[in-house]
């Protein structure tokens, strides 16, 4: 029997190495693309996935976001040679009508080309001079608080650990990608970020894979499902479904109110955007499920974060230092979380589930880079080349400047749009498109849109 229960013939004493394969074709690989019965192919190979669901490194969005489809440039992207031993025993049969077209095959050229050519090897050393930045900030951060009574000191130690926390995220974030042992030290260092910045890593694994699959859907993609604080789409005015969420966003009065003003209030929403953080961390760390070790292992890093950081306020001399220092803090990760928001708010959009035949294109059209000088890379994380990221999101990120020239072409090949701007247009961009979903939230009158013929897809296509 196949894992899903489904008889699959076998050769001489039920060898599962000596398994008759199915001849299954596309359209019926479409049918097995749920919970309980979910199968995937991976270069014209059929695999029935359906009990590993759980166990998935990635999470369960990223396997049901694209079930019932060939995945070959998502695995490709995201998961190193270890990945492929774990197949065979998933393997039920071969996809009849497999076939690559030129961009993909373009794609996982360049893909090959850059690991051959060692651009995925990453340097520890290069992590040593990120840390050899943080640590000091975090250390002059709690000296101010400590030594010093003057409340402009204090405020100043606000941004200092503002700017350790963005690093810190950072280094998260390359750490979740693409690890820095590639070994089971990795996971430590994972949670070692999470006790200094309050994130849990089991959150951002949900989020940030589930993101990456499926960037600017619509229903999938959480980074861009931000009802009843944001829309960028009156798309979502119809109460869409969420299936990152599994619930629907209700689009109500209040919504709608909060919408109308989205221009007014974003950055006023960026400077406090970690207490969602904060929520939805603890949130995962609480309800979702997890084994007991990596539960325990969780909630110890929190519950280590908030000790010293409810310490660290302690110290300071009053109320209106401790909210100074506070909101110093969290206003200066806001730098960060608007980085987040520049790359995707204005690029288009989509309807449905991510199909991993166009991952290529859709992840090119989803992103956005920012214009920026080489020394500014570290402040932007590697991020400012999201495009890159999107396409290569393993890549260590002081290898994205260099792979950028080698992206480009074959977007020009394509006729896809390599966009970069700089930091100001982003802005503008996301602002114009905030606003003009604002507008057409505030006409009750009127339906909502199709996309096609949506204000909001001038917006994401502005120029000037």
């Amino acid at each position: 029997m196949a894992p899903n229960g489904q008889d699959v013939g076998y050769l001489g004493n039920g060898d599962p190495r000596k398994r008759i394969l199915q001849s299954i074709s596309s359209e019926e690989l479409k049918k097995h693309n749920k919970p309980g019965d979910l199968w995937i192919s991976i270069e014209g190979k059929v695999y029935d996935v359906t009990e590993w669901l759980a166990n998935h490194p990635g999470g369960e969005n990223a396997l049901l976001s694209l079930a019932g489809q060939d995945v070959t440039d998502v695995f490709l992207a995201f998961h190193s040679g270890t990945a492929w031993s774990l197949l065979p025993q998933f393997q039920i049969g071969i996809l009849t009508d497999y076939e690559i077209s030129p961009i993909q095959a373009d794609y996982r050229k360049l893909l090959t080309d850059l690991k051959r050519a060692s651009f995925y090897k990453n340097p520890v050393h290069v992590y040593g001079q990120y840390a050899a930045v943080m640590i000091p900030m975090f250390i002059i951060c709690i000296l101010g608080v400590i030594y010093s009574p003057s409340f402009w000191v204090h405020v100043g130690c606000g941004i200092l650990l503002g700017l350790f926390w963005i690093q810190a995220g950072f280094m998260g974030h390359d750490i979740g990608h693409s690890g820095m042992f590639k070994t089971g030290v990795d996971k430590y260092l994972k949670l070692l970020i999470g006790c200094f910045t309050g994130i849990g890593m089991q959150w951002w694994r949900n989020n940030h894979n589930a993101h990456h699959y499926s960037c600017n859907s619509v229903e999938y993609d959480p980074d861009i499902q931000y009802i009843p604080i944001f829309a960028i789409t009156p798309k979502f005015f119809a109460s869409l479904y969420s299936h990152f969420y599994n619930r629907t966003m209700e689009f109500d009065s209040a919504a709608r109110f909060l919408v109308s003003y989205q221009h007014y209030t974003f950055y006023i929403v960026m400077a406090l955007a970690r207490i969602n953080l904060y929520a939805q961390t603890l949130i995962v760390a609480f309800t979702k499920k997890m084994d007991f070790s990596t539960r325990a292992w969780e909630l110890a890093g929190l519950a280590f974060y908030w000790s010293w950081f409810s310490l660290i306020i302690s110290l300071l001399p009053n109320n209106y230092h401790r909210v100074a220092f506070v909101l110093a803090a969290f206003a200066t990760t806001g730098i960060q979380h608007v980085q987040f928001v520049l790359n995707h708010f204005s690029s288009p959009i989509y309807d449905g589930r991510p199909q991993s035949k166009t991952w290529f294109e859709n992840q090119v059209r989803g992103s956005l880079n920012i214009s920026s000088s080489p020394w500014t890379d570290w402040f932007h994380g590697g991020l400012n080349f999201q495009i890159d990221h999107h396409l290569f999101p393993t890549l260590p990120r002081h290898n994205l400047r260099k792979v950028s020239p080698f992206v480009q072409p074959l977007c020009e090949k394509y006729n896809l749009p390599y966009e970069s701007v700089s930091w100001w247009e982003a802005n503008l961009r996301v602002l114009r498109t905030l606003k003009a979903a604002a507008m057409e939230a505030r006409d009750m009158s009127r339906p909502a849109p199709s996309l096609s013929k949506s204000l909001i897809w001038e917006a994401a296509n502005a120029r000037g």
